[in-house]
């Protein structure tokens, strides 16, 4: 069973908080930014109002004999009406002394620009917005200064700050929903590399281990680099344990067999009937270990080769009779004869190395169980589905025992005294798992055990 990996956190979360998170302080900043833009611009444009009223109010200042008359103008304060009806506030001074209008509107203090002095002020309660400016007359040899303070207050202004708020809101609030279905759609964008990546590893069959060549972005090279460093070490481990496998089955059964003719022939030509006896139970132990090196040699290859099944397009029926074909002289030799029956023909794709390992393991287990002058009982049929039946006459599986026959090294408690390593059972179940089949294990009711390898 394959380890879940570790996992910290979501890479997509990350990234999207983040975009997330730099779309809103952008937002906040705009949101500042235009408003307080626009309170400049607005204060500015009432402070040009206020400037050509003040303007007007001083060109219209005169010295006549010697006497200022001041005339204010209509338009100077109809430039000043707003939707707001603010109310405007004015104050004359001759030579710092007050002559007309509102005399708690006071001259603004300090350094003046141009001779022009803004300021926010409150007058009579309401905040307003006021300035100050200056002019010389001269005539009949006197010369005097006339200053002119005037202010308004600020409801449209505030009307229509609020309304530009209200708008850079809208507008912030815009960004961010907009920035955010972007970063939705960048972060899908970034994650499906790596998805698809994924995908093409989960595609990629068990033997296939070639390297990826698709363009993937700059990002992500070190990782396709490192994949295909791993799959290329995995591709030549699994050579080199495949080799292994074959030569150690080689090696292993090759010296067994030898040793077992030699005992053999030296059985023959012994008399005394207990070296005969120690000779054959020589020969038994050898064909134990013999049986018990391939089997574990076979199951290992079987386990090596599930992952990577070498499919080809197969006749079962073919490779069975010629298993049968191998197997007939041992079964001679037992007074035991095989039986093929079923279809003609099964036409099949799977890995004939792994089928007949299995088909070979149910009918030599048939043939340790069957009793002599019986008939061992081959069945291969493709409906519903391919499958492979094998049957025999001996004692059967015991009730109790039979759901764990197919572990390894399992065997029946009437397996006492028949050679047997506990894996034939193992061999086939793991070889129909491989081809996404089962394998069934029943006693017939007429006696004898029964087993199915469904395809």
């Amino acid at each position: 069973m394959t380890p879940n990996p570790t996992v910290s956190g979501s890479l997509r979360n990350r990234l999207m908080l983040t975009l997330i998170g730099g779309a809103a302080i952008l937002a906040i900043l705009l949101f500042f930014a235009v408003r307080n833009y626009a309170a400049k611009v607005a204060q500015q444009g009432q402070d040009n109002l206020l400037e050509a009223s003040v303007t007007s109010i001083l060109d219209a200042a005169a010295l006549r004999d010697g006497v200022l008359e001041v005339d204010i103008p209509y338009a100077a304060f109809s430039m000043l009406s707003t939707p707001s009806d603010d109310r405007v506030f004015y104050a004359i001074y001759q030579d710092g002394e007050f002559l007309s209008g509102y005399e708690d509107l006071h001259l603004t203090g300090g350094p003046a620009q141009n001779n022009w002095v803004f300021r926010s002020g409150e007058v009579r309660g309401e905040r307003v917005r006021q300035v100050s400016a200056s002019r010389t007359l001269v005539g009949l040899g006197r010369q005097t200064k006339i200053e002119v303070a005037l202010g308004q207050t600020q409801d449209a202004l505030a009307e229509t700050l609020e309304q530009i708020s209200r708008n850079a809101a809208y507008l912030g609030l815009g960004f961010f929903l907009l920035t955010t279905a972007l970063s939705f759609w960048v972060t899908s964008t970034t994650i499906g590399q790596l998805n698809r990546l994924t995908t093409s590893v989960t595609r990629r069959g068990p033997q296939d281990l070639s390297p990826f060549k698709k363009p993937v972005p700059r990002e992500m090279a070190p990782l396709v680099s490192s994949l295909n460093s791993l799959m290329g070490r995995l591709d030549q481990s699994l050579s080199q344990s495949e080799d292994f496998i074959a030569e150690a089955a080689h090696r292993v059964r090759t010296p067994l067999a030898t040793v077992r003719s030699y005992a053999e022939a030296t059985l023959h030509r012994v008399e005394r009937k207990d070296n005969r006896e120690a000779l054959r139970a020589m020969v038994r132990a050898i064909d134990e270990s013999s049986r018990a090196a391939g089997q574990l040699l076979d199951h290992a290859m079987i386990t090596f080769r599930a992952d990577h099944l070498e499919r080809e397009d197969i006749d079962l029926v073919g490779l069975v009779r010629e298993l049968v074909q191998r197997l007939t002289p041992i079964a001679e030799m037992k007074e035991l004869s095989l039986s093929l029956s079923g279809d003609p023909s099964v036409p099949y794709s799977g890995d004939p190395i792994l089928l007949q390992n299995a088909v070979r393991n149910l009918v030599d287990n048939a043939l340790k169980y069957a009793p002599s002058d019986s008939t061992v009982q081959i069945e291969v049929t493709a409906v519903p589905n391919a499958r492979i039946t094998v049957r025999d006459s001996g004692p059967g599986f015991p009730p109790d025992e039979i759901d764990m026959l197919t572990r390894r090294f399992e065997r029946g408690q009437n397996a006492t005294g028949t050679i047997g390593s506990g894996l034939g059972l193992t061999i086939a179940q793991d070889v129909a798992t491989a081809h996404g089949g089962t394998l069934v294990l029943k006693n017939q009711i007429e006696g004898g055990a029964c087993v199915t390898l469904s395809l």
